[in-house]
């Protein structure tokens, strides 16, 4: 294990007496940080490897921590997929379960969850470049999958990016990263359209740049598309240097596959409809309809003769 939290001593004894560890930092954010983790069961002294967001409340707007931050929690203790990064939560005691994942000490919150030990698929594309057909099959299934999941709990994610799609030990995708989730369907079963402009531009459905109220699960489902166009062709569709030009290059489709991308997938995104925001794609139709998807279960390794590709990263355009 690496070394470990620093000096606060209460915190880390805290964690300690509950079977945590928690080692060096792997990623930051604005209000954030992650870190390796370990679990150990005191039971069984079986251990654990996981990753630890630390929330700093003390950093972060008051907005934030009203809305968008306990969205993230609660959503994260009601959904369990395979295909969907898990928090740790406990065994049932009585009838209840006890969520022990999510650990408050202070200002701080300790959210615990699986490691993905292969990274975030933007730094796999990346290093190897293009995803090959079959293996861009496999995961874009398991993108749906997860995604659908969440949409038939009337959760839309609204920040799916290359980014928040993790890497399991035997590169399988996890959707991650719930800090821009919100419930799409109010007390009284009527939906919900989003007004809070947030996400990544590069990702973002139209009616999103535009800056109109918008369905969030259709704009999931334009930005899974954006996910498979970058995992087919090694770079973005669109550039997102210039918000009116990427609005506009939208709406008329001005984008352009490889050559050698198949038809079929070709036809997942721009045919018979628009896979997004502005049309009527939705993940089951994504999923059962297209032959390009299907047997593609079986492989679950990447090819490694792949090309090495570079880009920037996306334009933010969190707002509120």
């Amino acid at each position: 294990m690496a070394k470990r939290l620093s000096p606060r001593n209460s915190e880390v004894n805290a964690l300690e007496q509950r079977g945590y560890l928690i080692g060096k930092k792997i990623g930051q954010g604005s209000y954030a940080t992650v870190h390796l983790a370990e679990y150990i069961d005191g039971s069984s002294s079986k251990k654990m490897r996981l990753a630890c967001k630390i929330f700093d409340k003390e950093k972060a707007p008051d907005d934030f921590l009203d809305k968008f931050f306990p969205r993230e929690l609660e959503i994260l203790t009601k959904i369990e997929n395979p295909h969907i990064i898990q928090v740790r939560i406990t065994r049932k005691i009585s009838s209840s379960p006890q969520v022990h994942s999510i650990l408050q000490r202070g200002p701080r919150v300790f959210i615990f969850m699986r490691y993905a030990d292969n990274g975030d698929l933007l730094d796999f594309v990346k290093s190897n470049g293009v995803v090959p057909e079959q293996q861009s099959r496999l995961w874009f299934r398991q993108m749906a999958s997860g995604l659908h999941y969440l949409h038939s709990k009337n959760i839309a994610h609204r920040d799916l990016k290359c980014e928040n799609i993790l890497l399991s030990r035997k590169f399988n995708v996890k959707l991650a990263d719930f800090g821009f989730a919100r419930f799409c369907m109010d007390h009284e079963g009527r939906r919900v359209l989003s007004q809070t402009y947030c996400g990544s531009a590069a990702y973002a459905a139209p009616e999103v740049v535009a800056g109109t109220p918008y369905n969030p699960k259709l704009a999931d489902v334009w930005s899974l598309g954006i996910i498979l166009f970058i995992m087919l062709n090694g770079t973005m569709p669109f550039d997102d240097e210039n918000l009116p030009k990427l609005l506009k290059d939208q709406i008329s489709r001005n984008w352009v596959f490889r050559s050698r991308v198949r038809d079929t997938v070709s036809t997942l995104m721009c045919g018979g409809g628009n896979l997004g925001g502005s049309g009527t794609g939705n993940v089951p139709v994504v999923t059962r309809a297209q032959p390009a998807l299907k047997n593609s279960e079986n492989q679950t390794q990447p090819s490694s003769k792949m090309v090495n590709t570079s880009r920037k990263d996306p334009q933010p355009i969190i707002v509120g």
